[in-house]
């Protein structure tokens, strides 16, 4: 095993998550729902943290995972978080009910992202993660600019598409969509951009104030 590979390995294996995130990892896992990684997680939670978040929008919940770690970073945060599936949802809010997370505090709605997103209002968010439909990614990822703050954060999971993004002989669609927004991320002005190796890779928007 490469260097490098230990050294992701060991991050990820050192990264603490409460038995709530732990158990909502282990339903995910279960219903064939795939949760960010711990090592991801934490750094949602020190990006909501950072941030000192108030108001957070989730784009794909699943079975709560990512949520949680972004209102561990940020426990007085209102969540909105959008799923089409209204069984993960209903599994995703015993979770958040175990964490101790009022109905106040987090908001799920169930529904297509394409027909939710247009009703929220714009730059009204601190932090926005976009983990749904890879197939929506780009449409997402521009929905996700436009309601998010000025000096406010998307966060991306998955950016690197499971190590396809960084070998050139991969070309399918998923790929080739991420390889263009990051060529176009690089030459904007109006982000800052970073991607961190961590789990499937994390894409982190910093729009410009």
């Amino acid at each position: 095993m490469a260097s490098k590979d230990l050294s992701w390995k060991y991050v990820e294996d050192q990264t603490v998550e409460s038995d709530v995130i732990r158990a909502a990892r282990a339903q995910s896992l279960e219903l064939g729902v795939e949760p960010v990684s711990p090592a991801t997680g934490a750094q949602l939670a020190v990006v909501a943290a950072a941030l000192a978040a108030e108001s957070i929008i989730e784009i794909g919940t699943g079975i709560g995972v990512s949520g949680l770690w972004l209102l561990q970073g940020a426990p007085d945060a209102q969540l909105t978080s959008i799923d089409v599936e209204a069984d993960h949802h209903e599994a995703a809010r015993r979770h958040f009910t175990d964490a101790g997370h009022t109905p106040a505090r987090v908001r799920l709605i169930t529904g297509r992202a394409a027909d939710v997103l247009p009703r929220m209002n714009e730059h009204d968010y601190d932090v926005v993660l976009v983990d749904a439909d890879a197939g929506s990614l780009l449409e997402n990822i521009e929905h996700a600019l436009r309601l998010v703050r000025a000096g406010g954060a998307v966060l991306v999971p998955h950016a690197l598409w499971r190590d396809t993004v960084a070998d050139p002989a991969k070309r399918d669609g998923v790929t080739a969509d991420l390889r263009a927004l990051l060529a176009e991320l690089r030459a904007s002005t109006a982000v800052h951009v970073a991607i961190s190796p961590v789990g499937d890779g994390l894409l982190q928007l910093v729009t410009a104030r």
